[in-house]
């Protein structure tokens, strides 16, 4: 009996290729798109903006809890977040994926459409130009981003000075929230709280609020291991101090509360939505300084730069804390 699902191993690796690069459209910038040994994709100006990330089966996601559409949103949205943070706009991603012998078509199909999605919604002048597809005894993303900075200035970690307003530019907590929502027992939670649960499976980095708000911007990262961690790096890059007000991220909080309560009501465990808040990573947000008197509508200000070193909170040494790739 034929087989309307088969199996990748079954179908080959070309066929395969085939099938989920027909999911994908080609970009203004893409001069030579998958099918050839290398992609050709046009520039404005001699320099480009590259970042690449891994995601590797049971110690960056789940197959029981994330799709592979999930997967392949993420997979977008992690990286395109990179580039922006640069104050580049993403222009082409390479796409190399290892997946187990058990992995159907229908699986591949969804993780092709859910990069397409995401990069529709996200990045809608990037496409997915090129990649690789193998077998392994997991799944394992890798995905390489392009950014174009179209004229406008580069912009590193190591640009704050002090005087300089520290910002957000998204949201702090909920995917860490999400995160401990999905992998609770009791599966009614993630249900419940399907905001914060999207925003871990799907991360949203506000790109569009970002680059209308590039003017004034000094110094930038992307908020992918926890704020407290990523607020080190900065502050570390650019030799200052970054003071970061409590009260400035009440209202970040304040949104995750009812989800707390609701996680210790199953289990008896207190729970402050401010950790989520300051050690929360994969929202993806932008964390910036801004130039004395600068102000953009979308973005919070949480701080201040000064001399020194480290990162204060409400002035005391606020210690790192968050995701590490490599320890998990």
């Amino acid at each position: 009996m034929h087989n309307s699902d088969p199996l990748v191993i079954e179908i080959g690796e070309l066929a395969a290729i085939k099938l989920a690069t027909s999911q994908f459209r080609t970009a203004s910038s893409t001069l030579v798109g998958p099918g050839d040994d290398a992609a050709v994709v046009g520039l404005s100006a001699p320099s480009v903006v590259i970042t690449t990330d891994t995601m590797i089966q049971g110690h960056d996601f789940r197959l029981n809890t994330s799709s592979a559409f999930d997967l392949g949103f993420k997979a977008v949205a992690s990286n395109i977040a990179d580039v922006a943070a640069m104050g580049a706009k993403p222009i082409a991603l390479v796409v190399s994926m290892a997946i187990t012998r058990e992995t159907r078509v229908s699986w591949l199909m969804e993780f092709a459409r859910g990069l397409q999605v995401g990069i529709d919604q996200l990045a809608p002048d990037a496409a997915v130009v090129g990649g690789d597809l193998a077998t392994a005894e997991q799944v394992f993303i890798s995905v390489t981003a392009h950014g174009d900075l179209f004229g406008s200035d580069l912009i590193l970690r190591s640009g704050a000075s002090p005087g300089d307003q520290i910002a957000v530019c998204g949201t702090l907590g909920k995917a860490a929230a999400g995160l401990e929502l999905l992998e609770h027992p009791d599966k009614s939670l993630a249900k419940s709280y399907s905001e914060l649960t999207d925003i871990q499976l799907r991360p949203i980095p506000p790109l569009a609020t970002l680059f209308q708000g590039l003017d004034g911007i000094t110094a930038m990262l992307d908020i992918s291991d926890g704020l407290s961690l990523d607020a080190r790096r900065l502050a570390d890059a650019s030799g200052v101090q970054l003071a970061i007000e409590s009260s400035k991220l009440l209202g970040f909080a304040a949104v995750l509360e009812q989800a707390a309560d609701s996680l210790q009501s199953r289990d008896g465990k207190q729970r402050d939505p401010m950790d989520w808040v300051l050690h929360g990573g994969e929202d993806h947000s932008f964390l910036v300084t801004l130039a004395p008197g600068v102000s953009h509508r979308g973005f919070k200000v949480i701080g201040s730069v000064q001399q020194g070193s480290g990162v204060l909170l409400d002035g005391k040494e606020l210690a790192p804390s968050g995701w590490d790739s490599v320890s998990g």
